[in-house]
């Protein structure tokens, strides 16, 4: 590997420490429904975020709000020591992409056929540190 591409590799692999993330794969909810709670939660601080989805009436909700307290739970592992309100923990990247599709026939007038497709998603959650970004 090359001196210029090594040191990269390094910045990135230190950069990827200040961060925690989870995701989750093959959530039977259709994107376009996920992203509008997605929306409400990003950039936002952690407490405020599980109090959104806590209080949401959409069901994505309830996926999402498991997803970043195992997110937070990650960035728990990874400090040990630092405790979350100190740390200012919000969350800095939220993405939510389409997964397969189940592909299902239901019978419509005069002999024919209409396709369902029951769409799924992905979606990660990245937590940032604001202490970590002024530095």
């Amino acid at each position: 590997m090359g001196v210029r591409k090594h040191n990269m590799a390094k910045q990135i692999k230190e950069a990827k420490k200040e961060v925690a993330f989870a995701k989750l794969t093959g959530c039977p909810t259709s994107p376009r429904k996920m992203r509008l709670v997605a929306d409400l939660v990003r950039g936002v601080e952690v407490e405020k975020a599980l109090q959104i989805l806590k209080f949401s009436s959409k069901e994505a909700s309830i996926n999402l709000e498991k997803l970043l307290l195992s997110a937070i739970a990650n960035w728990q592992a990874k400090n040990e020591d630092a405790s979350i309100e100190e740390a200012n923990l919000y969350v800095k990247t939220i993405t939510v992409d389409s997964a397969g599709m189940l592909k299902r026939l239901r019978p419509a007038p005069q002999g024919r056929a209409h396709r369902i497709r029951k769409r799924s998603n992905h979606v990660t959650i990245v937590l940032g540190s604001k202490n970590v970004e002024s530095k």
